[in-house]
């Protein structure tokens, strides 16, 4: 006979069940180039299950973006499929929108999952995405939600996605006026890092994943910071060589942060990797996403590393590596919204700090620098210094915009 706890209603002591609940996840990153040629057996090989009596199912979903450029994508896409046994590609190659815009609506998170529903992708199916961060992380909401996630395969085709955003165990959609407010944290099954795409990016597009890596160079390594400003020629004139070892050793340091670091779903206050960001989020919303994700990224590292040179945490000539290093790379360090106000006459940027607060709960944790190489969490932001450091921003940019003028005459 069972030995049964007496009514609860005459316990006068807590009760409690507890155990500990451990998940395993294999992160992993495979570079290659050209994933889609018939020669290239690494997608099969990743998606293959010789130990499965059905077929494997496959649904793709491709950046509308993408196919603009490669005209003949879709048809390739289905040709590496034709000859596989054990693998079967659902469905010709679905085109969904691409860039941010996608990420502000649920309605483009119904549009995967119906044919999720409709082909019947289950949990031992595959969803890749190819394309941008903003469809990477769109597709990869549909994914993770549906049958309370199906495997995910990413393959980003940007500087940026194949940097930081695809590699990164996150994805979600904007909603109620804050980026990324609705999302899970949901580890790929694999990413596949193709340098092929690079090499049909617009300038713009090939630029932005370059703040991504200065900032994870900022905060965790400073050999990689000088390696970026000895390689700064080679980047700015977009050479796949120097471009690729960029996004290698920044792919790899957010991978080690995420095993190591102790938080990879963000159960705390901090979100280290975010470096720059309170502000970057702001910017993009205030420009109604008309500015990059990495070009608002540039802006608020550079925001903040003023800032922390003002506060005495590090010297000027650290600040003048960091805004020079971003000048050298292309970027404008300056947008018009960092002093956008609203009818009080407050900045609306400085909204960002509560926003990125909230979004994890408890104290303001951002990140802020003792050092090339050396982030450090801060509690509290000084507001008089932050806004001397958007003046001072705004300053260098109209200096250095006059003397190109004047050079120019």
């Amino acid at each position: 006979m069972l030995a049964i706890q007496p009514c609860w209603d005459h316990i006068r002591k807590v009760i409690q069940i507890e155990r500990q609940i451990q998940v395993s996840y294999q992160h992993r990153v495979l570079f290659t180039k050209d994933v889609f040629e018939s020669s290239n057996r690494l997608l099969h090989d990743v998606l293959a299950d010789p130990n499965r009596s059905q077929p494997v199912k496959v649904l793709i979903v491709v950046d509308d973006g993408l196919v603009k450029a490669y005209p003949s994508l879709r048809r390739n896409i289905q040709d590496y499929f034709e000859p596989f046994e054990g693998i079967h590609l659902v469905c010709p190659p679905i085109v969904a929108e691409g860039g941010e815009r996608v990420k502000n609506s649920y309605f483009h998170v119904s549009e995967i999952q119906s044919p999720i529903d409709r082909y019947h992708i289950d949990r031992h199916s595959y969803v890749i995405a190819i394309g941008g961060g903003a469809l990477l992380d769109m597709v990869g909401l549909a994914a993770a939600t549906a049958h309370r996630g199906v495997r995910h395969i990413r393959i980003p085709t940007t500087t940026l996605s194949q940097a930081d955003s695809g590699v990164g165990v996150k994805n979600g959609i904007n909603a109620f006026g804050k980026k990324n407010f609705v999302g899970t944290f949901a580890p790929p099954f694999a990413v596949i890092n193709d340098a092929a795409w690079l090499l049909g990016l617009s300038e713009r597009d090939k630029r932005g994943g370059y703040a991504e890596a200065v900032k994870v160079a900022l905060i965790r390594d400073a050999s990689f910071f000088e390696a970026l400003e000895a390689e700064a020629h080679a980047l700015a004139q977009f050479e796949l060589p120097a471009m690729e070892s960029l996004i290698y050793r920044c792919a790899e340091l957010h991978m080690d942060h995420i095993a190591q670091g102790g938080d990879p779903f963000e159960f705390g206050s901090a979100r280290p990797l975010d470096f720059g960001h309170w502000a970057a989020h702001k910017l993009e919303q205030l420009s109604g996403y008309e500015l990059r994700h990495g070009e608002a990224v540039a802006i608020g590292i550079c925001l903040d590393v003023i800032y922390s040179g003002l506060m005495g945490m590090i010297p000027e000539d650290h600040v003048e590596r960091v805004l020079s290093l971003f000048e050298r790379l292309g970027f404008d360090l300056y947008s018009n919204e960092l002093h956008f106000t609203s009818t009080d006459g407050s900045y609306m940027v400085l909204n960002g700090l509560e926003e990125f607060r909230e979004h994890l709960g408890g104290e303001l944790t951002i990140t802020l620098l003792q050092g090339i190489g050396r982030g450090v969490e801060v509690h509290e932001v000084n507001l008089p210094k932050m806004t001397q450091a958007m003046h001072r921003l705004r300053d260098r940019f109209q200096s250095s915009s006059s003397k190109i003028l004047l050079a120019n005459s």
